[in-house]
């Protein structure tokens, strides 16, 4: 239950990029943020003395974490167990991604996110459908035999499922455009992704209302002198968003580093997690395919890259090492970012009065201490 809290924040990034505010007085009350003041040399008795306090991370792209994988068991436990992995590196509010799979068995995950919100599992914002609409030239480790065009069916689903189904990964250059149009118009974020897309194609797409592109530079053409493609339309056309894997396996530091300074504000940090993620194993098994852990690097036996080992504060601390990103700005990616990208900028990804309260707590080395979602406190071990 949410309660009454004050933060004592030595250092407050409030989510715009900027430089942090010093010693500033954040008051929670009923899961909202009531009101920020300066301390002024106070120090209430009843206050939570915070080295830095951040706007909650969110996770556009996370398929599993604490051993757990939500395409192999679509359920709220499932997810329950991912959510409370996740926050042990920072963040309060997720997508739990479900990929490619045979036929409509994403309805399962529409099903298992529904019951996770009725039942209070706390940081869930919706399902992320990554595939089965897909390019079956670029299917990284999503199963080829299973990849597929969005069918009138498939629409009639998603688009009543909305809002549950907050964000769909697929190749525009693969769809009906009028089924992509009522997809999008029923509320859907789109996202381009696994896909062979032209610069034309991304054009006629973002038109239609797509509005960014799934791990930018993974699962797409490389940026050629006539061919921009995905990468040259998301990296240039101010409202597409993207997502990227900051853990320098996925995109190298130097790309991590155009990325950044191209679309400050448009780029969102993903953690395309799976199970070993605040998990005990090593290995796994994706769709039938074994997957294993090696150094940080997940793949499978061909050495496709089969998602990340990655958490949210590792990718903001990765930013700022390798990408030469200052700390507010690699914060507010990983939190005002991805909520402008959902469309929920009047409500999460900043620190500001009448805001949801959910934050990330960190101490001076930029690890996690606890997380607040919608009010209510966690350890980062919980």
């Amino acid at each position: 239950m949410a309660t009454r809290t004050t933060f004592l924040a030595e250092r407050l990034f409030d989510g715009g990029g900027g430089a942090a505010a010093t010693d500033r007085l954040v008051h929670v009350d009923e899961g909202r943020i009531l009101a920020i003041e300066p301390a002024e040399g106070r120090r209430p008795a009843n206050a939570i003395t915070v080295p830095i306090l951040a706007p909650g991370f969110i996770d556009l792209q996370i398929n599993g974490a604490g051993d757990a994988l939500f395409n192999d068991t679509p359920d709220a436990r499932t997810i329950a167990t991912i959510a409370a992995a996740a926050r042990k590196g920072g963040t309060a509010h997720l997508l739990p991604t479900y990929i490619t799979a045979p036929g409509t068995g994403f309805t399962q995950a529409l099903a298992a996110v529904g019951d996770a919100v009725r039942a209070g599992v706390p940081g869930i914002l919706g399902v992320h459908l990554e595939g089965p609409f897909l390019s079956p030239a670029r299917p990284g480790i999503h199963p080829p035999d299973a990849i597929r065009p969005l069918t009138a069916p498939d629409c009639d689903l998603i688009c009543d499922a909305a809002p549950l189904m907050r964000l769909v990964t697929l190749a525009p250059e693969r769809q009906d455009p009028a089924l992509l149009k009522r997809l999008i118009a029923s509320g859907v974020r789109v996202f381009a992704g696994h896909s062979e897309a032209s610069d034309a194609q991304m054009a006629a797409a973002a038109d239609a209302g797509l509005i960014g592109a799934t791990h930018l530079f993974n699962a797409m053409p490389p940026l050629a002198g006539r061919q921009p493609g995905i990468v040259g339309a998301v990296l240039t056309e101010p409202g597409l968003f993207a997502g990227i894997i900051a853990d320098a396996i996925h995109v190298a530091p130097r790309n991590l580093s155009l990325a950044a300074r191209l679309m400050p504000e448009r780029l969102c940090l993903v953690t395309d997690a799976m199970p070993t993620l605040a998990g005990k194993n090593t290995q796994f098994t994706l769709m039938g395919r074994p997957i294993r852990l090696v150094g940080n690097r997940l793949e499978g036996t061909d050495g496709t890259l089969a998602g990340a080992h990655l958490s949210m504060i590792e990718a903001v601390r990765n930013m700022m090492a390798l990408a030469d990103v200052s700390p507010g700005r690699a914060i507010a990616m990983a939190s005002a970012n991805p909520a402008r990208a959902l469309g929920l900028e009047r409500e999460l990804g900043a620190i500001s009065p009448g805001y949801r309260a959910s934050m990330t707590l960190l101490d001076d080395s930029f690890a996690v201490r606890q997380v607040m979602v919608d009010g209510r406190l966690f350890a980062a071990a919980d």
